[in-house]
């Protein structure tokens, strides 16, 4: 006998084979996830949540770094009046320096066509007009450093207190931090010369590259209560050798060499500083010693300075003033401006 067809329940249709195969796939991403779920809680949520905690932890450090910064801008502007010179450390603290080690802006000889133009440079900046970075190049021992303190004393000497330039001193080594410097002084009411000395870049130094933003580049760009003034030995900051690897490795070596050699370009003053003639030596060291009252015989003076040129193998301001050191310790003379 033929086998009658089962009834459905009422209400449904006859029961279809896509019928179980449907129950099955719905109850498959269940399943999915609840494996998915042991996997995760296993292995994949360790690493999960150690990159999170990595980055909540960079986050608060970020977000207390600004709160800390945020409530420095009082305290700063305040200790801006306690001294006229400050020495930058990479920790985000400026150091007061009470004395500033400096010679007076009249005892550097054989300097004045780069005095003059660094006194007017330094003079305009002081008074809100523009102005340029400068770099101070050439031979040793000439009175680079010296002429910018020399510079910003005498700028100060006839200034009100709260129109005085400050001067900063930024280590060649801490090049990097200058950014962050830039920040703080952005907000100041002062005006700041900020002062390199010695600058130059060795090997595979890449730090030149902070100072070019700074100098000119950057979004920013300097900010404008802010000068630089740079001493170094090189007129392009960067050794001979270092430039000549740069041609001879790179594809194109023109485009190489422009690239290392335009930080120099960012310091639109330029002055040259070339070794003293034998009378400008000499007026230098009877200057010092009529300063500090050393007191010798002209024709004497004359030969043991040129006798101490002779064993130093140079003349120069710095080996003037080492000469003359010598001569007031052996006359029993302090070295104290009469």
């Amino acid at each position: 006998m033929p086998k009658k067809p089962s009834k459905s329940p009422a209400g449904k249709g006859p029961r279809t084979p896509a019928t179980k195969p449907a129950r099955v796939a719905a109850k498959r991403p269940k399943a999915a996830l609840k494996a998915a779920s042991k996997v995760t809680s296993n292995g994949i949520s360790k690493a999960t949540r150690n990159v999170s905690q990595e980055r909540i932890v960079r986050a608060l450090e970020t977000i207390a770094a600004h709160l800390s910064a945020q409530g420095k801008p009082t305290a700063e502007r305040e200790s801006f009046k306690q001294a006229d010179a400050f020495v930058w450390h990479p920790d985000g603290r400026l150091a007061a320096v009470p004395r500033v080690s400096r010679v007076e802006l009249f005892l550097l000889k054989g300097v004045d066509r780069m005095r003059d133009i660094l006194m007017e440079n330094t003079e305009r900046f002081a008074n809100g007009l523009p102005a340029n970075n400068a770099l101070l190049w050439g031979a040793r021992g000439m009175g680079k450093s010296s002429l910018v303190k020399a510079a910003h004393a005498s700028i100060n000497a006839e200034r009100k207190p709260a129109d005085k330039l400050k001067l900063i001193e930024i280590h060649r080594e801490d090049i990097e931090s200058l950014p962050a410097l830039m920040e703080q002084l952005r907000a100041s009411s002062f005006r700041f010369i900020v002062f390199c000395d010695d600058l130059s870049f060795d090997g595979n130094d890449a730090s030149y590259k902070s100072l070019k933003a700074v100098l000119e580049g950057g979004i920013e760009g300097r900010p404008e209560n802010v000068i630089l003034y740079a001493t170094s030995n090189r007129r392009h900051l960067l050794a001979r050798e270092m430039i000549e690897n740069e041609r001879s490795t790179a594809i194109n070596p023109g485009e190489a060499v422009e690239e290392k050699v335009s930080l120099s370009d960012r310091f639109g003053l330029w002055l040259g500083f070339h070794r003293c003639s034998q009378d400008e030596y000499l007026a230098m060291v009877r200057g010092y010693c009529s300063h500090f009252g050393v007191k010798v015989d002209d024709e004497a003076l004359e030969r043991e300075a040129l006798e101490w040129s002779t064993t130093r193998g140079s003349r120069s301001g710095r080996v003037a003033w080492q000469f003359v050191q010598e001569l007031a310790g052996r006359l029993g003379v302090k070295l104290a401006a009469t």
